[in-house]
């Protein structure tokens, strides 16, 4: 009997190749062989699992995205008011903030990933797909806020959603360079959430 193949295990596991080289050299170094290399997979694997290199890289993408997904949902959980909206609101935020090397990793990823939109139109498609997604979100946690008196009512809150989104990017890149650390942008968005509390 032949072996049965995990296509989607493997596709996962290339992916996370993609992730790591990525992280550690930026975009160019995710060349086929290399990460066919760092997956342990030959190269003719990669290939079936992808038909492209830009399949390859798009789905690396939406692994990272799930991935953030998950740890910002560990960070809520672990949190000492996990049922809060402003909890749930600020760790979201956070998410988007390298204040740890698993963080850190995937920030330089997703700017790897944001230079190289500049010039391919489906990978800024997929981007723009996931800002609205989290935007979305930011907006409904903000909505759900005002209706329970913890945020201003006088809030607008799909443009307070983008400026928060475009603060932590901001501090995303301030953290990379180290002009922020962990604790400075933490302290810096809590601020700004507690500045959009009813007077």
């Amino acid at each position: 009997m032949p072996r049965q193949v995990d296509h989607e295990g493997r596709r996962r596991q290339i992916a996370q190749g993609v992730f790591e080289l990525i992280a550690e050299r930026g975009l160019e170094a995710a060349t086929l062989r290399d990460v066919a290399a760092r997956a342990g997979v030959s190269m003719g694997a990669a290939q079936r699992c992808f038909r492209t290199k830009q399949d390859m890289l798009l789905y690396a993408l939406e692994h990272m995205n799930q991935q953030v997904t998950a740890r910002i949902q560990a960070q809520i959980a672990d949190s000492d008011d996990p049922g809060s909206t402003l909890t749930i609101l600020e760790q979201t935020l956070l998410g988007i903030c390298p204040t740890d090397e698993q963080g850190r990793a995937e920030a330089r990823v997703w700017l790897a990933f944001s230079a190289q939109a500049a010039v391919d139109p489906k990978l800024a498609a997929v981007q723009r797909e996931q800002y609205e997604g989290l935007a979305e979100l930011i907006t409904l946690l903000i909505r759900v806020a005002q209706d329970a008196g913890q945020l201003a009512d006088d809030l607008d809150a799909g443009s307070e959603a983008e400026f928060l989104i475009t603060y932590a990017d901001g501090l995303n890149m301030q953290l990379l360079l180290s002009r922020q650390t962990p604790t400075t942008a933490r302290a810096a968005l809590h601020r700004r959430l507690t500045a959009l509390r009813p007077l």
